[in-house]
């Protein structure tokens, strides 16, 4: 058994005993390796986002949170081969640390044979390669926490601002764009992420405002409405 067939047995052996727990000498003896192997594992399929608690006393062990588990997701390989092939196409985008984590998930819920199936599907697809800039991944942190971001900021002529921004959406075409209400401007406004040369999430909560989300700016301060079109001009953009 390899260690990814193990890591999709062992959350598969937590969900069907869940909530009680299973120790990990139990672990060990059932999988038929070391208990050191079995907490090593278990952080794996923790940091990969399995809600995995650690339960005390000499009846404990690890178990998976309560009210938290789903029934297994059922994936075709083909199904899998595109999220595969998918998921990296994140890679200098804003989700590409979730996109990693993803593909681990990916292959955790997928039979030994679909897993074969997939892996030969995916080895035959190739891809251009981009010179994408990684960008800064507090912008998606202060989107998600709904918090204000500093930016050092480099616009299309080169000059350098400090711009305060209420992080409203992330836009995605030829490049990344971070849109939100920019303090400096007193207005809504797109920035390219790989312009951005550093990102502070602050404690403040970002307030309500009345923006239309179907609506996005354009470099040059007029609006244009995405809802109805399919090829946006993000290149005219931060």
């Amino acid at each position: 058994m390899t260690k990814t067939e193990r890591l999709y047995a062992l959350a598969e052996e937590l969900r069907a005993y869940s909530p009680r727990p299973r120790s990990a000498r139990q672990l060990a003896a059932r999988f038929e390796v070391t208990p050191r192997t079995i907490v090593r594992d278990i952080a794996a399929l923790q940091q990969a986002g399995l809600p995995i608690v650690a339960v005390p006393g000499p009846t404990g062990g690890y178990a998976l949170e309560r009210g938290q588990t789903l029934a297994p997701v059922t994936l075709t390989a083909t199904e899998a081969a595109a999220l595969l092939v998918a998921l990296p196409q994140l890679a200098g985008g804003p989700f590409a640390g979730a996109a990693r984590s993803a593909v681990h998930k990916v292959l955790a819920v997928l039979t030994e044979g679909d897993r074969a199936t997939a892996a030969a599907l995916v080895d035959r697809i190739r891809l251009i390669p981009q010179d994408t800039p990684v960008a800064p991944p507090q912008v998606l942190q202060a989107l998600v926490q709904r918090r204000v971001v500093r930016l050092n900021y480099i616009d299309r002529d080169g000059v350098a601002t400090a711009r305060t921004v209420e992080p409203v959406a992330l836009l995605a075409g030829r490049s990344w764009y971070l849109y939100g209400w920019c303090r400096l401007r007193n207005g809504v406004h797109g920035f390219r992420l790989d312009r951005v040369r550093e990102a502070n999430v602050l404690d403040e909560a970002t307030p309500e405002r009345d923006i239309d989300l179907s609506l996005i700016p354009r470099g040059d301060g007029t609006l244009i409405d995405v809802s109805s079109i399919t090829d946006i001009p993000l290149s005219r953009l931060g």
